[in-house]
């Protein structure tokens, strides 16, 4: 029989092959959405034989998926960004626990937890125009809440998980009141109400609509390392800085994944998770999508990140994100930051 990739024929397969096939396929829900990971996958066939079934959706669609589905759900395998929305499918009851000495001993103790796995990170810095804002005045996520900024800071929703986790950091590091503080601050400098992703707000900074905000670094580096002319006149116009560098350090947030209880190739997920954890998986996540590899060993050749620099990450447990999401909501609800 010949594999086809679609969840229906990934689930007559397994309903229909002797288990001695199990290992021959491999049935991922992504909510990654990068054209990069195609290589990403492809090697993991190559190296091993085991075909990848995928299907790629929103988070939430695909997580209320897997749970319709049940125990004939054909998924091994979710992937996502963002530590709360793994978080979620944790607290619905949907990852198994994976025992594996290659991931225990390659993802650092904080990056993961007993059923996911971070497979690479992101950082979330401060962009400014180097016309209208100095350095020295937005060194800290606390500074974007200073009113000399007032009229300056353009932001993407407060209700998206990026600005969500970011809040989450600052509740688990300060406490619910200086987080509402630091809400109530940045509500008051907006430019413009909250729109639009991260490169909106890269582009809007230069653009001088606004003259500060805070973006993932994939996002800048994507811009760096463009090829159009009008992405490289964008970045002429704005510096970065790494925020939080004299104390807690820059917040990070995750890509990653875990394995399935309704798993139907167990071996096959825990074989691509480990293989995610590889020197060349990670150097992928690197040089594919602009992000930092979990692996703290690996090394990586991204001009754009070099030229970024060294920085002082946060080190605060992945699972801590997504612990304070609900109470971050609130307070940017309470603070009026839509």
């Amino acid at each position: 029989m010949k594999f086809l990739p679609t969840l229906i024929a990934a689930a007559l397969v397994t309903l229909t092959q002797p288990a001695s096939a199990e290992e021959k396929v491999l049935n991922l829900y992504s909510a990654r959405h990068y054209q990069t990971d195609e290589a990403l996958y492809a090697n993991f066939t190559q190296q091993t034989g085991i075909k990848i079934n995928r299907i790629e959706g929103k988070e939430d669609e695909l997580l209320e998926r897997i749970k319709n589905e049940g125990a004939n759900s054909p998924a091994d395998v979710f992937l996502t960004v963002d530590a709360a929305r793994l978080a979620k499918a944790h607290e619905l009851g949907l990852f198994a626990p994976v025992t594996s000495k290659t991931l225990e001993s390659r993802i650092p103790a904080h990056l993961r937890t007993e059923d996911w796995f971070s497979f690479s990170t992101r950082a979330r810095v401060i962009v400014y125009n180097k016309g209208t804002v100095k350095a020295e005045d937005v060194q800290s996520y606390q500074d974007l809440a200073n009113p000399k900024l007032k009229g300056k800071l353009c932001s993407r929703s407060g209700a998206h998980p990026y600005n969500l986790s970011l809040m989450a950091s600052i509740i688990a590091h300060q406490g619910e009141a200086k987080a509402e503080e630091l809400a109530r601050g940045m509500v008051a400098n907006f430019a413009r109400a909250p729109k639009g992703g991260d490169t909106d707000q890269i582009k809007a900074v230069s653009a001088g609509e606004c003259g500060v905000a805070i973006s993932n670094t994939y996002y800048v580096a994507r811009l760096m390392r463009s090829s159009k002319p009008e992405d490289r006149k964008v970045m002429e116009k704005l510096g970065v800085v790494w925020p939080n560098q004299s104390s807690t350090g820059a917040h990070i947030n995750v890509s990653g994944g875990g394995m399935l209880k309704t798993a139907p190739n167990k071996d096959a997920a825990v074989k691509f998770l480990e293989y995610l954890a590889s020197d060349a998986a990670q150097r992928h996540f690197a040089d594919g999508n602009n992000e930092w590899p979990a692996v703290e060993s690996v090394k990586v050749a991204n001009p754009a990140l070099d030229s970024l620099g060294k920085f002082k990450a946060d080190k605060l447990p992945v699972k801590n994100l997504a612990m304070y999401q609900a109470k971050a909501q609130i307070i940017f609800d309470r603070a009026g930051f839509k």
